[in-house]
């Protein structure tokens, strides 16, 4: 009697597993659907604030990956910043903002729908990485602000090592962004915009660190940060270097160049 039931067990377990579904391809290889909603604030508001008010320009879209995840690092001047990344990049990138946000009136259903995703006032780091990751694994490009904050000049000075601990964790590349003009537009300390011409530059990606040893995220953090730098360093963008990066050279702007 003992053997029969073990046979039927057997039995059961095989046609089991013969009935399961192939397993689903992993969330990393797929890339979330802009929200309407993001699509209207994208080309109804930030488009024409972008375009018209700032003169914006874009530099090396080619750079960025259409699919898959990837790690957005950023300079940060200005709280500019975040929706025109998620404008220019042509995607949307999820950005951390404070949980307070997501329960103001229509401002939360808005910010949800453009990829912000709520860290509660006080949380760890370790719960923000945490987070941060489980939006990579769904195919997110995710926005990180190497510096952590807003800086005067606009440059990256301090960065911290979080964006490339993301990628490590995730094995997904850094795409190195570098926003011209932002601090000045609307800085620290600023109530009022002030209507200078707001550039971004993309880079190329920077493969995610071997390892999550301290040295293998300096090296990798270093790495964007320069690429960051340099691009700021030369400045506004001019009208012949509107192709993708990868494709052409990328000038200096001569000297009268506004807000150089």
């Amino acid at each position: 009697m003992n053997e029969h039931a073990g046979r039927a067990m057997g039995n059961m377990r095989r046609a089991l597993r013969r009935s399961r579904r192939p397993a689903a391809p992993p969330a990393l290889l797929s890339t979330p659907k802009p929200s309407l909603t993001y699509r209207l604030i994208s080309y109804l508001l930030v488009f024409p604030i972008y375009r018209l008010l700032f003169r914006g320009r874009t530099a090396g879209n080619g750079n960025v990956p259409p699919e898959g995840a990837l790690v957005v690092v950023a300079n940060h001047g200005s709280h500019l910043d975040p929706p025109l990344l998620g404008h220019v990049l042509g995607r949307p990138v999820a950005f951390m903002a404070k949980a307070e946000l997501f329960r103001v009136p229509l401002l939360g259903p808005i910010i949800r729908a453009c990829g912000a995703y709520p860290v509660a006032r006080g949380a760890s780091d370790r719960e923000a990485i945490r987070t941060a990751t489980d939006r990579l694994q769904q195919g997110w490009a995710t926005g990180v602000f190497i510096d952590g904050t807003r800086q005067d000049d606009g440059r990256v000075n301090a960065p911290q090592p979080g964006a490339a601990l993301l990628a490590a964790r995730a094995g997904v590349p850094l795409l190195p962004v570098a926003i011209i003009n932002s601090h000045r537009a609307l800085g620290t300390g600023q109530s009022l915009p002030r209507l200078v011409p707001v550039h971004i530059r993309i880079g190329t990606p920077v493969p995610p660190p071997t390892s999550r040893r301290r040295a293998d995220l300096d090296a990798a953090t270093l790495a964007v940060q320069e690429q960051i730098n340099h691009m700021l360093d030369e400045g506004l963008i001019s009208a012949g270097l509107l192709a993708p990066a990868r494709n052409r050279g990328v000038l200096p702007p001569s000297s009268s160049d506004p807000g150089h």
